[in-house]
């Protein structure tokens, strides 16, 4: 029933200017013009990822999106640093960590929050 469609990421922010920023900015997201002002959406590669006002923001302590970039992994992470994202370290079993990168066998990882707290990784696979 669902095999076929898309989906669409969908994450939770009580400032959307300051997500709009986030995204669009240091990001580098295409916006996707939408009706409403208490949302933004934003084009990422095939898919969408939409962002909204909501008092629940923040509130997710596990990954709300995955970005699969391939071997980008290492250059995302470089100019995303260099635009004030701070990255997150984790200790997972068999896992290397290269500064900011985690390095689980043949995937390379890493992990930052938005401004709101909601956590995005950067995959190589």
């Amino acid at each position: 029933m669902l095999a076929t469609k898309d989906a669409t990421a969908t994450v939770a922010v009580k400032d959307i200017e300051s997500a709009r920023k986030f995204y669009g900015g240091t990001l580098g997201l295409q916006p996707v013009q939408v009706p409403e002002d208490e949302v933004a959406a934003y084009q990422a590669g095939g898919t969408r990822l939409l962002v909204y006002r909501s008092q629940f923001a923040g509130t997710n302590r596990a990954t709300s999106v995955t970005w699969n970039v391939g071997g980008e992994v290492d250059s995302i992470v470089k100019d995303l640093r260099s635009k004030g994202v701070r990255f997150e370290r984790y200790e997972f079993p068999d896992t290397v960590h290269e500064g900011d990168v985690h390095v689980m066998g043949d995937m390379r990882a890493a992990w930052f929050k938005d401004p709101e707290g909601n956590i995005h990784a950067l995959v190589s696979h």
